[in-house]
């Protein structure tokens, strides 16, 4: 049964704590700054949240793996396999062969070989505003909201909630009554609403064609190949490490369906640390607003705007993480 409630959302607030220690050196970011952005950065080192000092950008590496993180990717990528790539693909993806000056140079394209590939898909209706998720990673029910989202290309912000997590694990019983996950909220409609089948339908006929991928509807056996995608990093993105909230959320552009992001999302689901997803799987428009931006597409992309860091690489925004927010 759906539990759908309309209630005013709740304002967040960050209790903050004492600057930490310098980070490991061998994490390096990207800074830049606008002159507001130079503002907002004033005011958080006041409260310590300033990248770490002597970090340089890391080179993008495309399809590359850091010797020490092999195994974690590979076992992040098992969940390619038991869920058939849901969540890498948006709705209605369609590739073919791009031929003569279809796609202009300085666009984003999918180039195999030198051969250039143009990618489209189906969206729906776009949200004014982001649709919020409390949840926390290594939940088989949240996964299959997470992959909705991916196909729908929807920005979400996201709430971690991981067990013993102080902040919005018990903010959800308060809102609707219990500490259930998923929860979502959407803010343009005033909609609140527990369980993951019907927060699934309410997205497709809001913001998609209104049917349900095969894949997320076959009951028992969808949930059972959510929780066996996550065998390979059992128990990451599940307990709270003690961490300072931010006054902002961070933006990360990323998909369900890739590993690099997933090692990503581990972290900041244990750090408890808000975020803003910009989802861009295959088909996605925002592959190539993200070419604009940073000059290239590759995922994760991090954008934190509590310290003006920019920065590629898994490996090394978990680094980033765990160095400019843990305690």
């Amino acid at each position: 049964m759906a539990g759908v409630l309309n209630i005013p959302r709740a304002p967040v607030s960050a209790d903050f704590l004492r600057p930490r220690r310098t980070p490991n050196s061998r994490t390096r970011v990207s800074v830049r700054a606008s002159s507001s952005e130079m503002e907002s950065s004033s005011v958080a080192a006041k409260e310590g949240f300033v990248p770490p000092p002597g970090f340089k950008p890391p080179q993008p590496k495309r399809f590359g793996v850091r010797s020490d993180k092999l195994f974690d990717v590979l076992g992040a990528s098992l969940a390619l396999f038991f869920r058939l790539g849901t969540g890498v693909f948006v709705s209605g993806y369609s590739v073919s062969i791009a031929s003569g000056n279809e796609i202009p140079p300085g666009q984003y394209a999918l180039d195999l070989a030198g051969i250039k590939f143009k990618e489209t898909s189906k969206i729906g209706p776009r949200p004014e505003k982001p649709i919020e998720i409390y949840e926390f990673e290594s939940c088989p029910f949240c996964r299959k909201v997470r992959e909705i989202i991916a196909i729908l290309d929807l920005d979400v912000v996201f709430y971690p909630c991981p067990r013993n997590g102080p902040n919005f694990r018990p903010k959800v019983a308060e809102m609707g009554g219990k500490k259930q996950f998923p929860y979502m909220i959407d803010p343009n409609t005033g909609v609140a609403m527990y369980e993951s089948d019907d927060i699934i339908k309410y997205l497709v006929t809001r913001y998609g064609d209104g049917q349900v991928p095969l894949l997320l509807s076959l009951g028992l056996f969808t949930t059972l190949t959510e929780g066996f995608a996550m065998i390979g990093r059992i128990g990451k993105g599940t307990s709270y490490v003690p961490a300072r909230l931010p006054p902002k959320p961070l933006e990360i552009w990323a998909y369900e369906g890739s590993p690099f992001c997933k090692l990503v999302r581990e972290v900041l689901v244990e750090l408890e640390l808000p975020h803003l997803v910009r989802s861009c799987a295959r088909g996605s428009p925002k592959r190539n607003m993200l070419y604009q931006k940073a000059g290239l597409f590759q995922v994760p992309y991090l954008e934190d705007p509590n310290t003006g860091v920019q920065m590629f690489e898994s490996a090394e925004i978990v680094e980033y993480l765990k160095a400019t927010y843990a305690l």
